[in-house]
């Protein structure tokens, strides 16, 4: 693998004046050429500091990225710090010169001397151009890594990286190098749940085949990756094995996400979809809007927050509520009932529960909430207790009912294993 490493300058980065956007984009846009990086520092504008890292960096990397510090003022010490580092003087750069004083004429400004200062560069040095800031890039190759100077504004840098550095990257890497990433996403199964499943039950996984995790709350991300074209056929098997391993809890894979995958089953099966939401307060119905198209399997759906509301919507009893509660199974039964009568729809969900951190007592505790799914002719209910965070309480039970209605029109009769682990313990 290529070894690429990240240099940050900056006093203002150490400060947290400006957010450090830079590095994001770069470790992004490497990542899709195959590429990832292994370390990312952040120093100041101290040339002393500046010297000892670059030097440090450049005997373990392959390629060193140093973003930042090329301006016209004191401060700006990347040149400087880069010479020293190579044992190389500075000097003024014809090539560099030349872009600088093309750009000032562009733009009508006099070439000044703090200006001018940008063309004055590590002897031996190569340009990389900068198309739009004033401030050249260059590189210069120490301890047998390739040094690449880059400013730190992110609309000059950004450019830079897609017409200039990734080509030149693309150079170093080995020729059979052939980045493949698949993503699987995981619903109602934890990080350590899933490393343990795979210790379990797969005892030879191949060290070719990368395997990570991003938890990306309420799903989870599973993450295969093969770095070279020879590679690619096992990447498939690999991830069909763990496609069967993790069954049905794998909602949708690569960059899809629950509610996508949902609305497009909906569209599928011709079917429409409604829900009924207490705890929630309408999260489930904006995941869906979130989806462009769903107005073709949604129309309606009901946030009845109060009992009274709950009583004159969906047609809720009265009596239901002041006897069991609106925490209950025959509550949401009723909820679920209510809004396909309301809105004609083939499916719904609804929930009602206890999102904290107050409204709970001995027999429903904070977290405590019900669910049913289901259809006119078949409604399926469930208890779950979820204790925890109010947000995430009602972003994880909102997903939970998508989730539980995905699985009723794909007739699975597995029961989720987040429903066996959220049970309440008496």
């Amino acid at each position: 693998m290529l070894n690429v490493q990240l240099l940050l300058t900056g006093n203002e980065l150490l400060a947290g004046d400006i957010v450090d956007t830079n590095s994001v984009f770069m470790a992004q846009h490497l990542k899709e050429l195959g590429v990832e990086i292994t370390k990312k520092i952040t120093v100041g504008d101290t040339l002393s500091i500046l010297v000892e890292h670059i030097t440090t960096l450049s005997t373990d990397a392959d390629v060193l990225i140093i973003n930042g510090g090329l301006g016209p003022t004191i401060d700006d010490l990347t040149a400087q710090a880069l010479a020293q580092a190579a044992g190389v003087a500075l000097e003024e750069h014809p090539q560099a010169l030349k872009e600088l004083q093309d750009w000032c004429d562009r733009r009508q400004y006099p070439l000044t001397e703090p200006n001018r200062k940008q063309a004055i560069l590590p002897k031996g040095c190569d340009i990389v151009s900068n198309p739009i800031g004033s401030a050249p890039g260059f590189s210069l190759t120490l301890n047998n890594c390739l040094v690449i100077c880059t400013p730190g504004v992110p609309r000059e840098m950004k450019l830079m990286l897609s017409e200039s550095i990734l080509p030149i990257i693309q150079t170093k890497m080995p020729a059979d190098m052939n980045n493949k990433t698949h993503k699987l996403k995981v619903f109602g199964i934890g990080e350590s749940g899933l490393q343990k499943i795979i210790n379990d039950q797969i005892s030879d996984w191949p060290e070719h085949i990368e395997l990570g995790f991003r938890a990306s709350q309420p799903l989870l991300e599973i993450k295969l990756t093969a770095h070279y074209l020879s590679d690619h056929g096992d990447l498939q098997l690999w991830t069909e094995k763990l496609r069967r391993l993790f069954s049905h809890h794998v909602v949708c894979e690569g960059e899809g996400d629950l509610p996508s995958t949902l609305v497009e089953l909906l569209n599928t099966q011709n079917k429409t979809l409604t829900m009924a939401e207490s705890c929630t307060g309408g999260l489930i119905a904006a995941s869906i809007t979130s989806v462009p198209g769903s107005s073709a399997v949604f129309e309606a759906g009901y946030i009845t927050y109060s009992n009274r509301i709950k009583h004159k919507l969906l047609g809720v009893s009265e009596q239901d509520l002041q006897n069991v509660g609106a925490v209950s199974e025959t509550v949401v039964r009723q909820m679920l009932i209510g809004a396909l009568n309301a809105s004609g729809a083939d499916v719904g969900v609804s929930v009602s529960g206890i999102a904290g951190p107050d409204g709970g007592c001995e027999d429903k505790p904070v977290g405590t909430v019900w669910l049913a799914w289901g259809d006119k002719t078949t409604q399926h209910t469930q208890q779950l207790y979820f204790p925890g965070p109010r947000r995430f309480f009602q972003n994880y039970i909102a997903y939970a009912g998508l989730d539980l209605v995905r699985r009723f029109l794909l007739n699975y009769d597995e029961t989720p294993r987040y429903v066996i682990e959220r049970q309440r313990k008496n």
